[in-house]
């Protein structure tokens, strides 16, 4: 096992790098984790805005109208000057104004005409504020239409409508958001760890002395290449081991995942693992120079990471970019990774597409291999 034991010290005066990198990981996670449970569902709030309103009509149905508005935003009373509403929506003392026209119920309740109204142009809040007038108008069109007295549909309209949301899930489990966005970064890490360190060391293997050693040794090409890989699995699986510990140190008290998910996440991130050796490997008997090897990682890393969902949801990408993603292996790992987040039960259609996009993620991982193989072969015999 000289060959092996070579490849370990090689990857030892490397140690620092592979720690640096993972204090990145580390950190990247952690400052993405917080930012996610700031923005996350539990935090959203209605937002009121500054309304002026001109009532011509002072009836009770007005007054619902701006009882009702209010219970929601600010209401401003305003004179029905020109000059004074147009100050006041320049000045931004007010981003809607509504016009309550004289025989209000007679004209936008019972008849058809429509309720004025004047917005900042390029808001986007006033979309809300038209949904809730729209509601108002159609449920007083409903009271009138039922009978009902303009006292009574004033009174009606002003309460407040509360909704109680109860999320259910099937299975009484929490969703892994934890482990999602661990396991959605973790692919950056693999690639650029054993493709820079694993890249390092192939290379030392090609220059000088130890590239005429190891042919002039009486172990074959077949063994050492062997032995190459029997290291590349030893520090993959050290990395692998000290990733997984992590994701149970910051997520394991919050978060626990336990049977088919857990058995998932696991082997999602396992073949994955093999893809980036694989990859490294291919890198590694390609690149000759340290320079290049450093550009050629980053190339490798930040490239699939942006296009195939790690840095950037698979959701909000072009539709053209995730088809061209697809011919990429993080792809089918963040496509794996996504299902084991927003399922709450592993059906059967849902198993057969995670061992799909794991399937997919071992063909690549075994085509990398054999092209490498076949590239040192051709080496060899080149230099023979």
């Amino acid at each position: 096992m000289t060959v092996f034991r070579c490849y370990m010290k090689i990857v030892k005066k490397n140690i620092g790098l592979l720690l640096l990198y993972l204090g990145i990981f580390l950190g990247i996670t952690i400052i993405f984790q917080g930012t996610a449970n700031q923005t996350g569902a539990q935090g959203y709030q209605t937002t009121g805005l500054k309304i002026g309103v001109v009532d011509d009509d002072h009836g009770k149905m007005a007054e619902s109208l701006t009882d009702y508005m209010g219970q929601y935003h600010d209401m401003i009373p305003l004179e029905s000057e020109v000059s004074v509403l147009q100050e006041n929506l320049f000045y931004r003392n007010v981003e809607y104004i509504i016009y309550i026209p004289e025989y209000f119920t007679e004209k936008c309740i019972e008849g058809q005409e429509m309720l004025e109204v004047t917005k900042v142009p390029g808001s986007y809040s006033s979309y809300y504020v038209d949904q809730q007038i729209n509601s108002f108008l159609n449920n007083a069109k409903v009271y009138f239409a039922a009978g009902f007295t303009e006292t009574e549909a004033a009174e009606a309209l002003q309460k407040k409508q509360e909704v109680s949301v109860h999320m259910l899930d099937q299975k009484q489990e929490k969703p892994s958001t934890g482990f999602h966005f661990y396991y959605q970064y973790l692919p950056y890490l693999f690639l650029s760890v054993c493709c820079y360190v694993l890249g390092n060391v192939f290379l030392a293997f090609g220059k000088g002395n130890l590239r005429k050693r190891s042919r002039a040794s009486a172990l074959t090409g077949f063994r050492q290449n062997l032995e190459g890989m029997l290291a590349a699995v030893v520090l993959g699986g050290g990395i692998w081991c000290v990733c997984t510990l992590m994701a149970f140190v910051i997520y394991g008290r919050e978060e626990v995942v336990f049977g088919e998910k857990l058995f998932f996440y696991l082997i999602n991130s396992v073949v994955m693992l093999l893809v980036s050796l694989a990859l490294a490997y291919l890198v590694g008997n390609v690149i000759h120079n340290s320079n290049a090897l450093s550009g050629v990682t980053n190339v490798i890393s930040l490239g699939m990471c942006f296009l195939c969902g790690v840095f950037l949801p698979l959701e909000i990408l072009a539709p053209s970019v995730r088809k061209a993603a697809q011919l990429l292996p993080v792809y089918w790992y963040e496509k794996a990774n996504d299902m084991l987040s927003e399922s709450g039960v592993l059906s059967v259609a849902i198993r057969l597409e995670l061992w799909k996009s794991i399937g997919m993620q071992f063909l690549f991982a075994a085509t990398l291999a054999c092209v490498t193989l076949a590239i040192a072969k051709w080496k060899q015999r080149k230099a023979g």
